[in-house]
């Protein structure tokens, strides 16, 4: 059965590129995957796969240089017409080019490396950014330098009003933006129905965006974000284990939110080590088809530092899409500049420790910060 595609044919197909180590050589592995990601298993074929089935249905394999290999790159092009993208969503997309058939005998290693759809498709099917970096700067007024937000230190154990306190310290400190840490959901000390409208009344009259975490299971997830909305929220931050699916179930609702995207603990299934393993470059292309505003991407000079081309890769991927790309993990007031001089302003530098370790409080860590951002531009 041949599959091979000559050229790129992006009106009825989208492409995932791979990076593949066969037992053979990559377009064995390419068809395997092709083939038992889309019509069924690469070894038997049966009688209710006719000729005009397969050209419809199966994907297939573009033409490429490293064919012949036993380890390289491909591009295999799956049928659009695969998936209902008004229901199926992304996490019908992961699972056809993810799934099951990865890892059969053939194939040694599967790394899904980036996607690429139709700008008209893209267009008609996702919505974006309801906001993005154009949405938050025309908010905050901060042109021309990075934005700045803190992040609610320690991550969980205060009370709605220690929450409030620290919130307006981080505000008169200058902020532009605030997010919940990852852990701080639903606990019993500072629920979310205690907390929302508390700081909601405060952050209304100011021109920063707050993002309470509501990470949970997907119908829970969606319940927040309407609870949010309902109490005078601006935004959400919503970790990556609660899905990507999630992310664009949010943004299809409209709702007047920023949505924030954490990425801590993708390196469970992103890190290169693995032999099996989508990248984070992926995985930010999605999030912006999904409509996430912002989206901690990686960092640069901190305690976690990002390999300088891959981050200027996925920021490049973020910008282009008006997503904003957040950098945090270990930002301080000295490591402003230094990322401006590799990255250029197009970028939220957040810092929860940085700030709140200062000697003279919250307020006065927030406020040595945007001093150096001030100095930007």
């Amino acid at each position: 059965m041949n599959i091979l595609q000559e050229r790129k044919d992006l009106d009825n197909y989208f492409y995932v590129r791979y990076h593949l180590k066969s037992a053979t050589t990559v377009q064995d592995a390419a068809f395997d995957l092709a083939v038992g990601q889309s019509i069924g298993n690469p070894n038997m074929r049966s009688v209710w796969e006719t000729p005009e089935m397969i050209s419809a249905y199966c994907a297939k394999i573009l033409r490429g240089p490293d064919l012949d290999r036993q380890e390289g790159e491909v591009e295999i092009a799956f049928p659009l017409v695969n998936i209902d993208w008004a229901t199926d969503g992304i996490a019908q997309l992961l699972c056809t080019i993810a799934g099951g058939q990865a890892d059969i005998d053939r194939i040694r290693g599967c790394r899904a490396i980036s996607i690429e759809f139709s700008d008209d498709f893209v267009a008609n099917n996702f919505k974006m950014p309801k906001y993005g970096i154009s949405g938050f700067r025309a908010l905050t007024g901060r042109y021309n330098k990075p934005l700045f937000g803190g992040i609610i230190k320690p991550k969980t154990g205060i009370t709605p009003d220690q929450l409030l306190d620290m919130t307006k310290q981080l505000v008169d400190g200058g902020v532009d933006f605030i997010k919940e840490d990852e852990v701080m959901a639903n606990p019993a000390i500072c629920s979310l129905s205690d907390r929302v409208e508390l700081i909601s009344n405060f952050i209304r009259d100011t021109k920063v965006v707050y993002c309470f975490c509501i990470n949970a299971d997907p119908t829970y997830v969606v319940d927040r974000a309407k609870f949010v909305a309902e109490n005078g929220g601006r935004g959400v931050h919503v970790n990556v284990w609660s899905g990507l699916g999630v992310h664009k179930s949010i943004r299809d609702l409209d709702l007047p939110l920023y949505i924030h995207y954490q990425k801590s603990g993708d390196k469970f299934f992103t890190h290169k080590n693995n032999p099996f393993s989508i990248s984070w470059q992926l995985c930010c292309q999605l999030a912006a088809y999904c409509g996430v505003d912002t989206i901690h991407c990686g960092m640069w000079g901190g305690y976690l530092s990002d390999p300088e081309d891959e981050l200027r890769e996925t920021m490049k991927i973020l910008t282009d899409r008006n997503v904003t790309p957040a950098l945090s993990c270990g930002l301080t007031a000295d490591g402003i500049q230094p990322i401006v001089d590799k990255f250029g302003v197009d970028w939220l530098g957040n810092s929860g420790g940085g700030i709140h370790s200062h000697h003279e409080g919250s307020q006065a860590g927030a406020a040595k910060i945007r001093a150096a951002v001030d100095k930007i531009g």
